[in-house]
This record gives C-alpha cells, sequence and structure tokens, in this order.
C-alpha cells in the first residue's frame, strides 16, 4: 500500500516517516533503504464506549517541526473536546524513537490509552517472533538480526501480543482493544501485531502524559540494554541533547542573507526557513557510513504504481552533494566519490541505481541500450567541479585517489559515443529509449570534466583527446536536435527526431554548461529556450504556474515537477548571473519570436525580469511543500498538495542551488559581495 509522509526524522541508524497525524508510516533500520519495519504504529484512545483511532477523519490536525531541528510537534483536535499532542524525536546517538504524548479533554474521562503496532521486522511478515517480558515491562518483536522493542513511561498495565491476519478478537491485537481491555497474551509467531495499554483518567481540563520509546537493535541483549539506559534520562535532557545536535549541525552551513527582498512579503524568511529545512532533510537521506543517498523514503516497496525510490542514483546523488558542498559541507562530496569508486562497473559505467551499501538494485537498465549513460556523465562532471572547489593538498589527492575511475569512465563515454551522439539508451526518466539532448549534454560535461582532470594529471594526449570528443558532441547535439522553434528536441525515438519539448534539455546549459551565455548565438538560445519551455510546459496550479516534465507527459497525472520547476528557475537566476552590464543584440541567424527577452532590452531590465520569473518558481515551489515544509517530487495539478515521492532528494538540491543562485544576485544588486 502506497503511505505518503508528511514528516520524517531520524539519525544515522534510523530513519522514520510519518503521516499527518503522527502515525508511523516507515521504520528504516539500519540504513535508510532497509530494512523497513513496520506496516502500521499508532495510538488510540477507548473512551468506555469506542476506539478512537488517532489517524481517523475524525481528528483534525496541526503539524510541524521544532524550528532548525528534525524533532516533530504533531496537535489533534477531537469534536467531544479531546486534544493529543505528540513530541516525536529520534535520540542524535542511538536508534530509538522517543514518542510523548499528552493527552486532554474538556470533559471528564475514564477510558484506555492503547498503542498498537503492527511490525513487519526484517520487511517480512513470516516468521517474526514476539513477546512480552513483563519483568521489564518491554514488548518485543525479532526475526533473524533486527530487534523492534516498545518501552514506556509510565509502564504499560496491559498488553497482546496478537495475530496480524487472524479475524479473532482476543487473538488479533488490534480488534481486542475494541472491548477495551488487552488479553495478555506474552508471545507468539508468524505474522505478528501487538498493543500496549494504559488506564486513562482525565478530569475535566486535565493532562495525561505517556512516553513510549520504539528502539531497534542487531541483539536481544543490544535492545534491552538501549531501552534501560534511555528509560533513566529525563526526556527533557534526550530533548535539549536533541534540539542542540541539530542546531549545531545546522551552524557549519553557508550563511545567506539575501537582502533587498523584503517587497516579496514573508518570501525571504520562507527561503531561510526553506534552506535550513532543505539541509536538515538532505542529512536524514544521506548513509553516512557509505556515503550514498535514497531518492526518497521508499513508498512503494512493492513496486505498485512506480519503480520504487527507496535506492541511490549516482545522476540524483551528483546534484545533491555538489549542493551541500556549496552550502557548507564538502564531507558529503568525499563520501560520495568514494562511494563512486566502489560502486563503478568494470565497463566504466555506473548502473542505473544501487543499494545505499553499494549492491545493484533491481533495475530495467540491464542491457546496453537500456542502460543510462547520463549516470555516467553526471557522475564524472561532478567529481571535476568538485576537483576545481579543492585547495592545496586536498586538491592532489583526491585526483589521485579518484584517477583510475575517471579515466574508466571516460573511456567508457568515448565508446559510447564514437558518432558524435550517444549510443541508444534509456532516458533520465526512466520512460524511452533513443537518443537524447539531456544525455548528450551530461556526456559533454563528464567528458570536458574529464578532460581538465586529465590535464591537471599531466595526461595532455588525453585530455585533448577526451575534449575533441566532448566538442564533437556539442556540435552534433546541435546540428541535429536544435530547432527553428528555438528550443532543442527531446532526441531521437524509433529512428525519429522527437521535437517534443522536454524540461531536461535546460542541462544544457545548467548543470551541464554546453551552451554558454558568452557566446552571443549560445546566449539567444538559452534564452529561448527558457522561455519556450516556460510557454509550453507551464501548468497553472496554487496562484502560479509549475513545469511538467514534457508535453502530453501522463505519469502520475502529469503533475508538474519540482525538479523541473527549480530547473528553469535555477537557468533564470544563472542567465541573470551571467548577464554582462551592456547592450546584447541578437544574433540574425535565430528564429525570432515573442519572448520576454526583447530585442534591445536593456541588461539591468533583463536581470529584474529573469530574477522576477525566477522568484515564482521558488514561491511555487514552496507553496507545494508538505505543512511542514518537505519538498515533494510533484506537485498535485488539481488540488495544488504534494504528491507522489515526499520528500525528494533531488528537489531539496534545487532548492539550495537556487537559494545560493538568488542570494548571489540580491548581494551583487546591492553592492554586497560578502
Amino acid at each position: 500500500m502506497i503511505k505518503q509522509p508528511n514528516v520524517i526524522l531520524g539519525n544515522d541508524e534510523l530513519l522514520v516517516t510519518m503521516g499527518k497525524k503522527g502515525d508511523i508510516i516507515g521504520f528504516f533500520y539500519p540504513r535508510r533503504d532497509h530494512a523497513q519495519h513496520v506496516e502500521e504504529s499508532l495510538a488510540c484512545i477507548h473512551t468506555g464506549e469506542r476506539l478512537l483511532w488517532t489517524n481517523d477523519n475524525e481528528w483534525s490536525g496541526i503539524q510541524n517541526y521544532v524550528e532548525d531541528t528534525n524533532i516533530v510537534s504533531t496537535k489533534l483536535y477531537h469534536d467531544s473536546g479531546i486534544r493529543i499532542s505528540i513530541l516525536d524525536l529520534v535520540h542524535p546517538d542511538v536508534p530509538v524513537l522517543i514518542r510523548r504524548f499528552k493527552i486532554q479533554s474538556q470533559k471528564k474521562l475514564s477510558g484506555k490509552f492503547f498503542y498498537y503496532s503492527n511490525f513487519n521486522v526484517g520487511e517480512t511478515s513470516k516468521k517474526n517472533s514476539g513477546f512480552c517480558d513483563t519483568d521489564t515491562h518491554l514488548l518485543v518483536q525479532y526475526w533473524q538480526n533486527y530487534h523492534i522493542g516498545i518501552y514506556s513511561q509510565p509502564e504499560f498495565t496491559e498488553w497482546q501480543i496478537g495475530k496480524a491476519m487472524d479475524t479473532i478478537w482476543w487473538t488479533n491485537s488490534k480488534y481486542d482493544m475494541e472491548d477495551g481491555k488487552l488479553q495478555r497474551n506474552k508471545e507468539d509467531i508468524g505474522n505478528i501485531n501487538n498493543a500496549a495499554g494504559w488506564d486513562l483518567e482525565l478530569e475535566a481540563d486535565g493532562a495525561n502524559e505517556f512516553v513510549i520509546l520504539i528502539g531497534a537493535a542487531s541483539s536481544r541483549r543490544l535492545l534491552y540494554k538501549r531501552m534501560q539506559e534511555l528509560s533513566k534520562l529525563p526526556l527533557e535532557y534526550i530533548f535539549e541533547k536533541t534540539r542542540e545536535h541539530w542546531v549545531m549541525w545546522l551552524s557549519r552551513k553557508q550563511v545567506i542573507k539575501i537582502p533587498g527582498l523584503e517587497e516579496y512579503d514573508n518570501l525571504r524568511q520562507e527561503l531561510f526557513n526553506a534552506y535550513n529545512r532543505a539541509l536538515l532533510m538532505l542529512y536524514l537521506l544521506n548513509d553516512r557510513e557509505y556515503g550514498s543517498f535514497v531518492a526518497a523514503p521508499e513508498f512503494d516497496s512493492n513496486f505498485e504504481k512506480c519503480g520504487g525510490y527507496g535506492f541511490c542514483w549516482n545522476r540524483d546523488a551528483a546534484e545533491i552533494v555538489l549542493a551541500l558542498r556549496h552550502s557548507g559541507y564538502p564531507e558529503y562530496c568525499d563520501m560520495f566519490f568514494k562511494w563512486c569508486i566502489q560502486t563503478q562497473l568494470s565497463d566504466g559505467s555506473w548502473f542505473q541505481r544501487y543499494w545505499l551499501n553499494g549492491d545493484i538494485a533491481p533495475s530495467w537498465g540491464n542491457f546496453e541500450y537500456s542502460t543510462q549513460i547520463d549516470e555516467t556523465g553526471s557522475t564524472l562532471y561532478a567529481m571535476d567541479v568538485y576537483y576545481r572547489i579543492l585547495e592545496g593538498l586536498k586538491k592532489a589527492e583526491f585526483l589521485e585517489e579518484v584517477w583510475v575511475s575517471v579515466l574508466r569512465a571516460a573511456e567508457y563515454l568515448m565508446k559510447r559515443t564514437k558518432s558524435g551522439i550517444h549510443e541508444s539508451c534509456m532516458d533520465l526518466w526512466e520512460t524511452y529509449y533513443g537518443i537524447f539532448t539531456y544525455t548528450n549534454a551530461s556526456i559533454y560535461a563528464g567528458l570536458m570534466g574529464a578532460s581538465h582532470l586529465a590535464e591537471e594529471n599531466g595526461e595532455a594526449g588525453m585530455a585533448r583527446r577526451w575534449k575533441k570528443r566532448a566538442e564533437f558532441i556539442k556540435q552534433a547535439t546541435i546540428d541535429r536536435f536544435w530547432l527553428q522553434e528555438g528550443y532543442f528536441a527531446k532526441g531521437v525515438i524509433n529512428e525519429k527526431l522527437d521535437k517534443t519539448i522536454d524540461a531536461s534539455i535546460l542541462g544544457t546549459y545548467v548543470p551541464f554548461g554546453m551552451l554558454s551565455p558568452k557566446d552571443p548565438i549560445e546566449k539567444e538560445m538559452i534564452q529561448f529556450m527558457i522561455d519556450n519551455i516556460q510557454k509550453k510546459l507551464s501548468v497553472p496550479v496554487n496562484h502560479g504556474y509549475g513545469i511538467k516534465r514534457y508535453e502530453n507527459d501522463s505519469y502520475i497525472n502529469g503533475n508538474p515537477w519540482i525538479v523541473t520547476t527549480l530547473w528553469l528557475s535555477e537557468a533564470m537566476f544563472a542567465f541573470a548571473l551571467d548577464l554582462p552590464y551592456e547592450k546584447t543584440s541578437f544574433a540574425p541567424t535565430l528564429p525570432t519570436h515573442e519572448n520576454s527577452y526583447e530585442k534591445g532590452e536593456n541588461p539591468e531590465e533583463k536581470v529584474k525580469t529573469l530574477t522576477n520569473e525566477g522568484i515564482k518558481c521558488l514561491k511555487w515551489a514552496l507553496a507545494g511543500a508538505t505543512s511542514t515544509g518537505l519538498l515533494p517530487e510533484q506537485v498535485d495539478q488539481s488540488t495544488g498538495n504534494p504528491a507522489w515521492a515526499i520528500p525528494l532528494g533531488w528537489s531539496a538540491s534545487l532548492i539550495l542551488n537556487n537559494i545560493l543562485l538568488l542570494d548571489k544576485i540580491c548581494r551583487r544588486k546591492a553592492g554586497n559581495s560578502e
């Protein structure tokens, strides 16, 4: 079943995803991609007459993060006058989720508070074992070397270890709660669920508090030890330790100021918040041991409606680590490129996607014709970008470390581009087979990057050879795919030129730099391309417009994407920064049509126009986030709500890029280059 989160929280070993009302959707341990140990985990109240599940539509809720942290506050309100305040945090050093429930009622209430879980420990519902240790008041479910446990303060007074598949109320924990008491079965095996219960006695406007710890460990002994040690610590101490952990991590960020945006109401503060939230979110998607990233927390593990997202794509991760480097966190590049060296295939390429530990993931890119060559091009490109930023000994050490990998990858790209454009492969959207503008641009950037690294490594012959091929690819792409309408064709599909306009053609400018505004003709190509994408791919929603991937896109109803919209704004901001402060003239060889950049327009006015349009894209992206500020993959064009993968690391990396570029524009305008 597909369940999309509204918040995520965790630490280096544990990733938890939750719904809007505090119900646990995902519980990933010890990696972000495996294993997912929970089917359901949430609270309910027995009023004396019936059960009130906290995720029911009867409750209204408000959910947000505690400022500058990955600590979550959820407040639930029921028409009966019952209020529940949930504080959720994951200890920074131990894989334990701590949940504080504060329950209040406007009227006197005598009932029960239950906490129910259906764990699929080890990502399987089969062969689990569960027990209640009444001496330590610990509920445990385990499978092989995965152990998940529940402990509480105050200690629960009732419990049930049940069979999740049974329909008999006295054996299934979920049904057992309906009469307001639990059967106290101590152990069982198979498809297990469990429940714990406490008396709930509330005077009018009174309150009861329950603290529930849900922990993970590789052994029973370690689980017991973790729960026992944490239970000795006051919640206030753990909260402050966790808050300080996140605040201190954020304090390392590249400082942004964005001066002069006061005219945009609260946008400046929204951008500060979005910058922080993107950084905090990317921390949680990263595997600290291997350096890889999940594209998004998995929400479709059975591939019911898509191919899954809980894997690492080089293309996404390359953009993520560069964005983090520009934001003040270079260690992510170091770790990721070490991972790339380990995961490179024998032919020099990189696979479609990987498990975080570097194992090849489930794929539909198992053949030469179905691989994604842009994964290799974007990896090489990112290695060179990072190298150029480094200084001194670190620079020399990095080149030494990656050189063999660069050599193998560049030769792979040479092998696949003998005709000047790449051989048939799958496109970046994993939908079409053919030859694509975006893929050619990534290969161009990869070979140009490899050429620079070869030159730096004293390999002048290789440098010239790779650069020559890159220039050949650029010219062939322009000759074959540039259309008189003022944009690049999508590519060649079924041996026919596909003139569909695709937002990914922006890759020829950002990030891959195949087109340069320093060249007058290419500058106008960029202008036309930006204008055409804005005109032909805009989808009106949320009092603005988002950009869909390409014309007639049918995936998930053809919604606009955050990534494609932020690609457009990034191109606009980058172009604004690249424009010289002088009059520009259009090259007569290019087609002319109505666009936002009229002939002879003052360069300063162009910068203003580009900046304003880019800001509109940014505002649209922020409007499509969850109520807690997490950026999704898409925005539902009917409702304006976040859609599909939530949160998406690629979207977060692009919001970082855009905010940093806008900061540069604003500082330049303000005469402040700090």
